[in-house]
């Protein structure tokens, strides 16, 4: 038995000398896994390999031991957490003696610490010892670049370990690694040198005496002059080590005597990369120093920002200058002060005063701009900057708007007044007393008004701008200023459309002062566009042509802008209500676009009440029905013919009142939105109109039975339910489900019809899961196949079918996969075949009035995605097999789903898919030829190999289309030829000259945007192979 045991020990550690024969003798690099596999797998042990190793680590020849000691380093690599404390123990003191040993050496000896420095069981005192080794022994700068970054590894890792046991070395420790990083070059060393420096630092490690020679030893390399080499595999840029050594050289105050005049000399330097870090270190230090480490460079740094803002050429320079002038004023304002101390923030303010504040009085005015920048840049750094700067710039800037009298140069002053009370919005102020521009007000709102008043547009812009900041500083403006600033915004909201740009800036400013003063603007403004409303009114009914449209455009548009305040609502909702149901008495000529005016501001006021709950409840309760009763009454037969109602049931005008409507009531409580449900749905389904104003009708309102022009009121039906959260039980759902299905494919009025199919598909859509489902569906399904069927109805069960599969698709049910194929089954048919081609669009884009994530349907992510895998392959099958005349219908049809797509998804499969484009190309149909050009373009960005195999056939189809009779057709055909200059060069170059030559013919183009492309697509082509390009 014993001898049995000795067979099986010396079987592996022969095993083991052979492969350490084959490492060492053999120059194999594959022995050095197995023997470290063999070690995890307890194989061997470390002893047993140190053992094998035995001869070779004795060996004279420096290289034979050299790679003894490399295979033993590549083991403990791999196996260092296996390793006991007391093997720990034995190979550190080993491996620090071979630091003695031949240069060949060093470079395994120093891969064996490195894997030492990893282990967890490495006794306190050992990373001393070898650090203290390693500064003795090796000259590190003298070792490759490998082996330098290998030591720099070995003090990061004890740094990350053994921190506080490092920190017992003291100055020793800084001073060692200064010596041992001194002359580094290499950007990959550097970034964890600068690393190691930055943890000595922060963590507190000592520095001194040797805190100037560590600035030195990193400084040098200050600023970054560094270019990585093309097809860099480390990736390593300028920028990481430009913020490395920033990160170093602001992480102390104790640098601060060295770096700044260093910083300065290198911002007054002539390279342009040293300016803009110097700036932006500057900027870094001011987070870390006091008023003690900047005291005497302030003249210096002042003078090299001042120069940099008023005579560079670079707006980075500049933008980087006034950053850091921004950082220093805040460094200055931070620092607590002792009571015997100079308040630095004073007198370097003072600097600044002194230095710009001529500049802003200068005839010329050619640096106001940048004396306003550094003064503005100051001012935004405190609370104390800003007070100081504005008390006194503030007085000399009014002073100069009234001594000009040119409405650009007041315009400039204008804006720099702007810029210094929009500072003041950055600070809070508890006492009034203490806020600086209080002793300003009367000046400032006398500027203001002066520059609403004249005539220059761009002068007035500026005005309404200055005039929104001012109304944000509390006290600012009086009652009566408030009147004067409401009289001037209505003036400027009725511009003419050639201060269109004023019109829109005073709407907005007039939106956001109403938030602000909802008492003045209810006083003043509202009872004026009341009485501009009247007038319109009477404009309608003389039909005066030249003044009613604009006129009561912009009345409506101003009253809807200052609806942002609910008070304001409660009084502009029943104007704009009263006015809806005055263009509706007959007694003026109201068009469908003056109704459809009103109703788009209903929908701009329905929007801004959607954030307040109380204000969304009010206009819903208020609107919606005055809506329905406005339409019901319009749909009722009369016994004299009134144009004028009927005007409420065109289709563009019941478009506008949906949209109304949908917004009012997506953003309804589920209780609330469940009250009203209760009152419309039997409106529709029992001719219940109690609830309705003025609901004295003729006869009774029955929708579902009556003729087309009740039943064209389904549309707002289906804007108010299809628009309720999901979690509403909706009245009545049964017989309403059913008396759509039966309206959807009811062939008299179109209108109607699909209204009806859009409610029923919207309500599927959110319906949970279930018996009940599951039975509207099987209804619609019968419903759609009699639609199909033979017959007038073709058309609406079609469209049916069409919104259901949508529905359906959105959501993913199982059903929407059989739905789909009957989609695809109708490509082949004669009469249906376009509009299910069409269809492809509809199921892909995102609807506006119902199934909508807004109006809380269930809409998937990814569906579109999902369609794509799903029914993609289907269509390109249908369309292989299909006859010549049907191929078109699958062409448009696949060119919408792609055209929906996000490009990532598509190219994987395009090869299979290109042909089919190359083909729809080559259709009659311009949609079809417009959706595959947008389709195209990009992938021949995205995948210009493979699109280069079909170069020939795409150069010809692109300059065919650049002469087709549609402008967007000619357009995207151009941009194809440009896109395709992207491909290889090589692949390109044969058909240049043709080219070149096909497009100088739309160069003379009629249409100004069709010869813009061809310009810039011909000048790629006429660049393609020259140098640089």
């Amino acid at each position: 038995m014993a001898a049995a045991a000795t067979v099986e020990a010396v079987a592996p550690t022969g095993a083991l000398r052979g492969l350490v024969h084959d490492f060492v003798m053999g120059q194999q690099e594959g022995p050095a896994d197995r023997v470290a596999a063999g070690v995890k797998s307890g194989s061997y042990t470390v002893l047993q390999v140190v053992e094998a190793l035995g001869s070779c680590l004795e060996n004279p020849e420096p290289r034979t031991r050299a790679r003894g000691i490399q295979l033993l380093s590549q083991v403990l690599l791999q196996c260092h957490s296996l390793l006991l404390e007391k093997e720990v123990v034995h190979l550190i003191l080993f491996y620090e003696n071979r630091l003695k040993d031949h240069h060949l050496v060093i470079p395994s000896v120093l891969h064996g610490l490195k894997a030492l420095s990893l282990c967890v069981v490495l006794p306190p005192g050992l990373a001393v010892s070898v650090l203290k080794a390693i500064f003795q022994e090796v000259h590190v700068q003298s070792l490759s670049q490998v082996n330098r970054h290998t030591v720099y590894s070995i003090i990061s890792n004890f740094m990350r370990t053994r921190d506080e046991e490092l920190k017992g070395l003291g100055a020793d420790f800084t001073f060692g690694f200064i010596q041992m990083m001194d002359g580094e070059k290499d950007p990959r060393n550097l970034l964890v040198a600068f690393r190691i420096v930055h943890d000595l630092i922060s963590r507190d490690y000592t520095l001194e005496p040797f805190v100037e020679e560590l600035f030195e030893v990193t400084s040098c390399y200050f600023p970054i002059d560094f270019t990585p080499p093309p097809n860099d595999p480390y990736g390593i840029q300028r920028e990481d080590l430009v913020l490395s050594l920033q990160a170093v050289l602001a992480s102390t105050a104790q640098f601060a005597e060295f770096l700044l005049p260093l910083l300065v000399e290198k911002v007054d330097s002539e390279i342009l990369n040293a300016k803009l870090d110097s700036l932006q270190t500057l900027n870094a230090c001011c987070a870390v120093y006091g008023q003690k480490e900047l005291k005497d460079f302030l003249p210096s740094l002042w003078a090299s920002i001042r120069r940099e803002v008023f005579q560079t050429a670079s707006e980075q320079v500049e933008a980087k200058g006034l950053a850091a002038l921004r950082a220093l004023t805040a460094c200055l304002s931070c620092s607590v002060l002792r009571t015997d101390a100079e308040d630095l923030l004073d007198s370097f303010l003072s600097s600044i005063l002194q230095d710009c504040r001529h500049h802003l009085c200068e005839p010329d005015m050619k640096l106001v701009w940048p004396s306003a920048k550094l003064l503005q840049s100051a001012a935004g750094a405190s609370a104390r900057a800003c007070d100081h700067i504005t008390s006194n710039v503030l007085p000399l800037l009014l002073e100069q708007f009234h001594k000009h009298s040119q409405s650009n140069q007041r315009r400039t002053i204008l804006e720099m007044i702007l810029g210094f009370l929009k500072l003041q919005q950055n600070w809070s102020y508890e006492d009034k007393g203490e806020r600086p521009l209080s002793g300003f007000k009367d000046q400032l709102g006398s500027v203001v008004f002066m520059a609403l008043a004249d005539p220059n547009a761009q002068l007035q812009l500026v005005g309404i701008r200055t005039l929104t900041v001012l109304a944000t500083q509390p006290d600012l403006l009086s009652s009566g200023d408030l009147e004067l600033a409401v009289g001037h915004l209505y003036r400027l909201s009725f511009m003419e459309e050639d201060s269109q740009s004023c019109r829109v800036a005073a709407l907005e400013a007039a939106g956001h002062l109403a938030t602000l003063y909802p008492v003045a603007f209810s006083s003043y403004l509202v009872p004026k566009l009341a009485e501009e409303l009247c007038v319109g009114e009477l404009d309608l009914a003389r039909e005066d042509e030249a003044n009613k449209c604009a006129r009561h455009l912009r009345c409506l548009q101003a009253l809807s802008a200052i609806s942002t305040h609910p008070s304001i609502v409660k009084e502009t909702l029943p104007l704009l209500l009263q006015h809806l149901c005055q263009l509706n008495k007959g007694n003026m000529v109201a068009g469908p676009s003056e109704v459809i005016a009103v109703c788009q501001s209903l929908q701009q006021l329905a929007e801004k009440c959607q954030p307040d709950p109380e204000s969304c409840w009010y206009f819903h309760q208020t609107a919606v029905p005055r809506l329905f009763a406005l339409a019901v009454q319009a749909s009722m037969p009369e016994k004299e013919h009134s144009v004028i109602r009927k005007v409420l049931l065109e289709d563009e005008v019941l478009a506008a009142m949906v949209s109304v409507i949908g917004t009012a009531t997506t953003h309804l409580s589920p209780d609330l939105a469940a009250q009203s449900a209760a009152h419309i749905v039997p409106l529709f389904l029992d001719g219940n109109i109690s609830f309705l104003p003025e609901n004295s009708f003729p006869c009774r309102f029955q929708p579902f039975q009556d003729g087309s022009g009740q039943r064209r009121l389904v549309a707002l039906l289906m804007a108010f339910v299809c628009s309720l959260p999901r979690d509403v039980e909706i009245p009545q759902l049964n017989q309403l489900m059913r008396e759509l299905l039966e309206l959807s494919c009811c062939h008299s009025c179109p209108f109607s019809s699909t209204a009806a199919a859009k409610c029923f598909a919207g309500l599927l859509n959110k319906h949970p899961a279930g018996q009940q489902l599951d039975e509207f569906l099987q209804l619609a399904v019968d419903k759609v196949e009699a639609g199909l069927g033979s017959g007038p109805s073709r058309s609406q069960g079609f469209t049916l079918l069409l919104w259901v599969t949508k529905a359906l698709v959105l959501r993913y049910h199982p059903l929407s996969s059989c739905l789909t194929n009957r989609l695809m089954g109708l490509l082949s048919d004669p009469e249906l075949g376009p509009a299910a081609a069409n269809g492809f669009s509809l199921l892909m884009s995102n609807c506006t009035d119902v199934l909508t994530r807004a109006g809380h349907a269930e809409v998937r992510l990814m569906f579109r995605q999902r369609f794509f895998t799903d029914n993609v392959p289907t269509l390109v099958q249908g369309f292989q097999a299909a006859p010549q005349d049907v191929k078109p219908n699958y062409l448009k049809g696949l060119s919408h789903v792609l055209n929906s797509l996000p490009k990532h998804v598509v190219l994987p499969e395009l090869p299979t898919l290109l042909s089919l484009l190359l083909e729809a190309l080559s259709s009659p149909d311009c949609v079809v030829q417009l959706s595959t050009l947008r389709c195209l373009q990009p992938l021949l960005l995205e995948a210009p190999q493979v699109m280069s195999l079909h170069i020939d056939t795409l150069i010809t189809k692109f300059l065919n289309l650049s002469s087709s009779p549609s402008m967007a057709v000619r357009i995207a055909a151009l941009q194809c030829m440009h896109a395709l200059t992207r491909l290889p060069t090589p692949v390109l170059l044969p058909y240049k000259p043709q080219v070149i030559r096909a497009l100088a013919k739309p160069l003379d183009d009629k249409k100004r945007l069709v010869r813009r492309e061809a310009v810039s697509a011909r000048g790629e082509w006429f660049l393609l192979g020259s140098p640089g390009s």
